[in-house]
């Protein structure tokens, strides 16, 4: 998250921070008339003001990082008259906190529709439209759920990427200094699928049993067939306990901090991909998107996320129907395959969520 900032700090938020909370303004001058002590006469460190004599000011004072700035590129960002001009220095917790939010919730939105546009106009199979148990006006359901929980999901996670940031973790950047060098760097990639597929499986996996399901599950399985917009259509909650495994892997394990960048986009490119519909492959290692289609058919199968391995050691797989892959059928036969699904999901859901629910799945 270093590197994120270091480039954001550079190009845009040091000038936004001056502009909005410039050392000299109304708002230092006001701190420094009413909080400050008048005996002093150097500045409080991090807020560039007398001497704070109120909690509040003091503790503002204390929340900041020892360095002022991250220094991985020094050769092309060179600092100029906004670097050191806010009230809120760049290593100020309060001004990291309020930056990581909104990158991360932008970048939220923008890797989530980018790429669940792409997926939905040029491989998202349409013909689910007709399916039984597509909803009226879904996808529009299915973007104004995700719309409004990933900011809410980024809050929840802010205080991981704070701890990642003030050295909490083992993510490193130089890695000359790492154990293992470039080799370690590469295996880091399967270590971390491994991990998080494992982790997630047994959240997954919580997140069905009944009493917690119907609180925080139930609303992403309110999709039985889904769009790519479905990826991120979760209860907040939901969605934050899905991605521990992906904050804790760096507080275990060392792990260089662009694969952390690019190990994260991947996972988002990845949770779109299995809620395409497009069934490429019948792989029975690659919880790919015929497996999580089966999950969301028939719930108690296929929790993995990116391989099949837990849910076969405990019990919990189920293999795709050879009709998800019959192509060039015709619609008599599709309407067969479809019907023939519903009936087999509605026994399940019946068993697990009770048959006043039906109104929920269109009925």
């Amino acid at each position: 998250m270093d590197i994120v900032l270091e480039i954001a700090d550079s190009f845009l938020l040091d000038k936004l921070y001056a502009k909005a909370l410039p050392k000299d303004g109304a708002v230092a001058q006001y701190i420094a008339n009413n909080f400050g002590s008048k005996n002093a006469t150097a500045p409080a460190q991090g807020l560039h003001m007398p001497a704070p004599v109120t909690y509040l000011a003091s503790l503002a004072g204390k929340l900041q990082r020892k360095d002022e700035v991250y220094g991985h590129f020094p050769q092309f960002f060179d600092f100029d008259e906004y670097t050191n001009a806010s009230l809120l220095s760049r290593s100020n917790l309060i001004r990291e906190f309020v930056s990581i939010f909104f990158i991360t919730a932008i970048f939220g939105w923008i890797l989530y529709f980018s790429v669940a546009s792409f997926s939905y106009f040029f491989v998202f199979d349409k013909k689910i439209f007709n399916h039984p148990r597509y909803l009226k006006n879904q996808v529009s359901l299915e973007i104004w759920r995700a719309t409004t929980a990933i900011p809410v999901m980024v809050l929840l996670t802010v205080p991981f990427f704070m701890a990642e940031l003030n050295g909490f973790s083992k993510l490193y950047f130089n890695v000359d200094e790492s154990t293992g060098g470039w080799k370690a760097v590469l295996l880091q990639f399967p270590f971390f699928i491994l991990f998080t597929d494992c982790g997630i499986y047994f959240i997954h996996r919580w997140l069905h049993w009944p009493s917690v399901y119907k609180k925080l599950h139930k609303p992403h399985h309110k999709w039985i067939v889904c769009t790519p917009f479905a990826s991120h259509a979760f209860h907040p909650v939901d969605g934050w306990f899905q991605s521990l495994p992906y904050h804790l892997y760096p507080m275990v394990f060392p792990l260089h901090k662009v694969s952390y960048l690019l190990l994260f986009t991947f996972v988002n490119f990845w949770t779109v991909m299995i809620h395409d519909g497009q069934y490429m492959s019948n792989d029975p290692v690659v919880n790919g998107t015929a497996c999580h289609t089966v999950h969301h058919l028939y719930f108690n199968y296929n929790y993995g996320q990116f391989t099949t391995l837990w849910d076969r050691l405990g019990r919990s797989y189920r293999r795709p129907d050879d009709s998800l892959f019959a192509k060039n059928t015709n619609q008599d036969t599709e309407k067969k395959v479809w019907n023939e699904q519903t009936r087999k999901m509605e026994a399940i859901r019946g068993e697990l969520e009770g048959k006043d629910d039906d109104r929920e799945y269109g009925n």
